[in-house]
Order: structure tokens, then C-alpha cells, then sequence
């Protein structure tokens, strides 16, 4: 197999290479477009680092596209095949649902991790119908599906390649079929994994014990996790199973939002410099706004990113009273954050129900209003293949000045959520909005205290990683002041069936 035929920069052609010898010496040859049966041996991890714009998705894009070329089956999470022990097989994964779904909208057949560790146990009628789809059974005949409805299936099949789009198709929904969930048990075959700085060291170990041929892409910019002392997994991985892509690549029309990101890494730049410099290009292209004030109507769906977490509770008190949002529950339309899960061991299932639903600790979810049962809500969550749910919740409304949040809802246990119309850059990551607000304040405090991490003031870090947030517009908001929204809160921008998630079936 020939290298694809865009044209790649030479950074770009060596890391497809290095890559390339990864996966030979795994049994799988890109330019011959062959896959020979899966090698034992000792297992292979390669880190490929860049900053945005560097032409990482771009690679591995077409990483994707050559194996499947070269017959490697994709796992997507939705169904495998019982023949798929027998094939190649690769998975693309991301940390969360919405970081998966950035991947999917640029081509990239991604899932998240969680969806891969834990894999669904299927109804088998359902079985019947993936194994027919693809080319592995008889057509089935099953009471409740018409001719017409598996015919429309097998179409959608054809388009998608997809097992859930094909029974979307006929009017099911494969989460209907998913009767539990169960901890992967038999490994699988070539990894790769996007946002791996969101990383922690037992997800990491995790995937090396699915995966024995695993590539984590990278940027060392980014703010590594929290409990992670300022490092990231790769910085582990040794230098000579390590690519880093330095040239960066810019659309026809250059991106102003990267500009402004790549600027950061001179070490003279001081804060009030970086913003004479937002200014300026704000003034040149209108994907740079200078905002003296926060838009209010943007944060219903991309909230606004601060550093402080007490900036955080007073934007988000603003945001509800200039909607009027009484204090005692939520308007239909207010953003939400998944804050994990309360859910004792007994109720495993349970959890991993929310899970697979893309219930995840960051999970950005819209509330649509109250569900049929006291302390239920339901949700739509952001970037996830059936995005809408009904789930016991209990939600928290934090206030200034006040240590314990008021709870409008509140289940015996269920998914915790805090409200997502501003969230530290921290929780941002791994995410991205078609327009992005960086709450400047707070990155000017940071650039005051003159803290650092891992060898970079810790203000530029922050505003690398909120700015590269924002795909097609970046607002720089200089003033803690609020616009008056121009209409009332909506859902109607995101109606989708329900699936009801059944979390208090006992007494609980």
C-alpha cells in the first residue's frame, strides 16, 4: 500500500513511518496492505506528541483508513463479532464521550475508553441481527421486526457500516438489546487512544492490559490531570518509542485562535503582552472577539472557562438569575455536569448502565426537565451516540459565599451533577466548541501569583488550553459583567426518543 495520497510534511511522513514499523513488526503491513495473524511477543506502546494544529488527528485519520484498507476490523463499542478473535482489529479511543465525538464529526471512528473496557452483553435477537448485517448469519425472523423494518436495517447497514445506525434505520435503538454490562476479559489487538494527557496512570494500565499494540496522541501543552503531580502518561514512555510533530499546520485560511496558542510558547511573552495581542487580532478577524462582558445565551451550550473555582459559582449564580431560574428547581434547557457517580457496589450494574449511557465523571448534559418518578431528571448528554436519558440524579446548585449547595433534586443515589454554564479549563479538556469564552480575570490572577508547572508559568498553560478549546470563534472576556440573554431557554434544539434508564427498581 502506497502512503495516502495527501501530501504529509516530513515530520508528519516520519511519524507515519515510526508508526508504520510498530504495526509491521505487530503483523501488520501498511504499504503491502496485508494483516497477518497477531504475533506474541512483548507489548509495543509509542507516544505521538504535538501541540494543535499540529497534524495529529490528520495522521490518525489516515492511520485508521490504511488498516481498514489492510482488513483490520474497527471496534467501535457497539457490537463485536464472535469472529473477531479471528481477525486484526483496531480501536480509537478518547476519554470522554464528548472528546470522542469531536473525533467522529473530523471522520475518525472514535469511542471512549470506558466503552471499551466494559462491553455490553446483547439480547440475542440482537446478535442475530449485527451477525446478519455483517455477512455473518442467515437473515433472521424475529416477531416484533417486520420484513420492511429489517430491510430498511440491512440499507442503513450498507451506508454506515454502523449496527445501531442500521437498527436507528428501522426505528430501533441498539441500547434497547443491551441487557448488562461486564469488564473486558479477553484482550484485544491495536490501540490508539486521542487526549491521552487526560490520562491517569490506571487508565493507562488499563489499556496496556487490553491493548498490546497501543499509540497514545498527545499534546504535551495541555494541564495534566490533577492527581498526576504536573505529569502526563507519556512523559513515562521511552524516547525512543516517542514522536513529537513540531511543524504546525494551518487551514487556507489561517486560524487567528492558533496564532494566539502557539504565541504562548515564547518565554518573554508576559500577560499583558499575550493581550495587547488578542486585541490586536481581534481588531484584524472576527474569530477573535475582545468582549467586555460574558455572552449569556452562549453559555447554555458551551460554558464559560475559568481557573478559579469561586469565579466559577458566581458566573453561574449571574447566568440563572438573569434567566430568572427559581431557586428551588432547574429550567428545562440549563446546562449540567456529571460529577460522578453514588452508587454503592451492590448496584455495579447500575453504574455501569449510566456509564455505557455516557453518565462519566466531565460528561456535558443538558436537563430537559423532570422525569416520571421523584428525584429523576431527564438529560441529554452531549456527544453521546443515544444522547437522551431518564436517570435518578441528584443535582447541586453551588452558591457564593455559602459552603453546602442547595439541591433541587435529589435521589437516594444516582448520577451526581453541578451546573455546566462555566467550568474550570481543567474539566474543559479533551472537549471543544464551535465558539469558545475565556474568562481573562482569572487567567490574569494566575499570571500574578507567578505560579509554575512543569516549567512553564502556569497562566500560559491555562490559556493554551481554553483558547485551543474554541474551533471557529474565541471570545477574550476582559470584564465580570453579563449580557441580558435574547430569548428563553431552549430544547428544542435537541429532541431525540428518550431512553429510560431503570435505576430504582428496589427500594433505594
Amino acid at each position: 500500500m502506497d502512503l495516502p495520497a495527501l501530501t504529509f510534511s516530513d515530520d508528519q511522513a516520519e511519524a507515519w513511518d515510526r508508526v508504520a514499523q510498530m504495526l509491521h513488526g505487530a503483523g501488520v503491513d501498511l504499504e503491502e496492505g496485508v494483516c497477518l495473524p497477531a504475533k506474541d511477543g512483548l507489548p509495543r506502546v509509542m507516544a505521538l506528541k504535538g501541540k494543535a494544529g499540529s497534524g495529529k488527528t490528520l495522521l490518525l485519520s489516515e492511520l485508521c483508513k490504511a488498516l481498514q484498507a489492510s482488513g483490520a476490523e474497527i471496534v467501535s463499542g457497539d457490537y463485536e463479532s464472535r469472529k473477531l478473535l479471528e481477525k486484526r482489529s483496531f480501536a480509537v479511543l478518547a476519554p470522554t464521550n464528548k472528546a470522542a465525538s469531536v473525533l467522529r464529526m473530523r471522520g475518525v471512528p472514535a469511542t471512549t475508553i470506558h466503552r471499551i473496557i466494559y462491553s455490553p452483553v446483547y439480547d440475542p435477537e440482537y446478535e442475530r441481527i449485527a451477525e446478519w448485517l455483517m455477512g455473518e448469519g442467515e437473515r433472521p425472523e424475529i416477531e416484533d421486526i417486520g420484513e420492511e423494518a429489517l430491510d430498511r436495517a440491512f440499507a442503513g447497514f450498507q451506508t454506515h457500516k454502523s449496527v445501531p445506525a442500521a437498527l436507528a434505520a428501522a426505528g430501533l435503538r441498539g441500547s434497547d438489546f443491551i441487557t448488562g454490562w461486564k469488564r473486558r476479559e479477553d484482550p484485544l489487538d491495536i490501540g490508539f487512544v486521542d487526549e491521552s494527557s487526560m490520562l491517569d496512570d490506571r487508565q493507562f494500565e488499563d489499556l496496556r492490559e487490553i491493548f498490546p499494540n497501543l499509540v497514545l496522541f498527545g499534546d504535551p501543552a495541555q494541564l495534566a490531570p490533577v492527581n498526576q503531580s504536573g505529569k502526563m502518561v507519556f512523559d513515562g514512555i521511552a524516547e525512543e518509542d516517542t514522536i513529537e510533530l513540531h511543524r504546525i499546520h494551518r487551514q487556507q485560511a489561517e486560524s487567528p485562535i492558533l496564532d494566539l496558542a502557539h504565541a504562548l510558547a515564547d518565554p518573554s511573552l508576559e500577560f499583558h503582552d499575550f493581550e495587547r495581542m488578542v486585541e490586536q487580532k481581534a481588531a484584524q478577524d472576527d474569530r477573535v472577539v475582545w468582549a467586555s462582558r460574558v455572552e449569556v445565551d452562549l453559555m447554555a451550550r458551551s460554558p464559560v472557562l475559568v481557573w478559579r473555582n469561586a469565579t466559577r459559582i458566581r458566573l453561574i449564580h449571574a447566568f440563572r438569575n438573569v434567566f430568572d431560574a427559581p431557586e428551588t428547581e432547574l429550567l428545562p434547557g440549563e446546562p449540567l455536569i456529571c460529577d460522578g457517580l453514588e452508587l454503592p457496589l451492590k448496584h455495579r450494574k447500575k453504574r455501569l448502565d449510566l456509564e455505557a449511557r455516557g453518565l462519566i465523571k466531565g460528561a456535558q448534559v443538558i436537563y430537559l426537565g423532570p422525569g416520571k418518578r421523584p428525584g429523576f431528571s431527564r438529560l441529554h448528554v452531549m456527544g453521546a451516540a443515544d444522547p437522551q436519558v431518564s436517570a435518578a440524579s441528584i443535582v447541586k446548585i453551588e452558591k457564593p459565599d455559602e459552603a453546602e449547595p442547595f439541591i433541587p433534586y435529589a435521589a437516594r443515589m444516582g448520577a451526581t451533577f453541578l451546573h455546566g454554564a462555566a467550568v474550570t479549563i481543567h474539566k474543559a479538556q479533551g472537549s471543544q466548541w464551535d465558539q469558545v469564552q475565556v474568562f481573562a480575570p482569572d487567567l490574569y490572577a494566575a499570571a500574578r501569583m507567578g505560579r509554575v508547572e512543569a516549567g512553564q508559568p502556569l497562566w500560559k498553560r491555562l490559556a493554551y488550553v481554553a483558547i485551543t478549546r474554541a474551533s471557529e470563534r474565541l471570545y477574550w472576556v476582559v470584564r465580570p459583567r453579563l449580557s441580558r440573554p435574547t430569548g428563553a431557554l431552549r430544547v428544542d434544539d435537541l429532541k431525540v426518543p428518550a431512553v429510560p434508564l431503570a435505576l430504582e427498581q428496589e427500594e433505594i
